[in-house]
């Protein structure tokens, strides 16, 4: 009266579910490297700023129009940067949670 347990822990099963995991890692890291390469820009204040930043987070340039540098009003321009760029970021955290919603980002 011996038991067959079909090879201990389901063992054709396991290699399934690691091939399916392998594929899937694969797979994130696929489009990691794609969301890493996408560049995202952002233009501010009527078109006088705009920064282009990649999906690993690294600024690729900035462009600023001529009417926009007031020396006496550098506030200005720094709050417009600063707009452009946390607009940048937020698209790259938006396109991550939507293409990699397992990531937990």
């Amino acid at each position: 009266m011996g038991y067959n347990f079909g090879g201990g822990f389901g063992g054709g099963n396991m290699q399934q579910l690691m091939r399916q995991a392998q594929k899937m890692q694969e797979e994130m890291r696929r489009i990691r490297e794609e969301i890493d390469s996408t560049e995202y820009t952002s233009t501010v204040g009527g078109g006088m700023v705009e920064i282009t930043i990649l999906g690993n987070r690294t600024v690729k340039g900035i462009k600023i129009k001529k009417e926009v540098v007031d020396p006496d009003d550098v506030e200005m321009l720094e709050d417009l940067i600063t707009s452009a760029t946390n607009d940048c970021l937020k698209k790259i955290s938006d396109d991550e949670r939507a293409k990699l919603p397992n990531m937990g980002m």
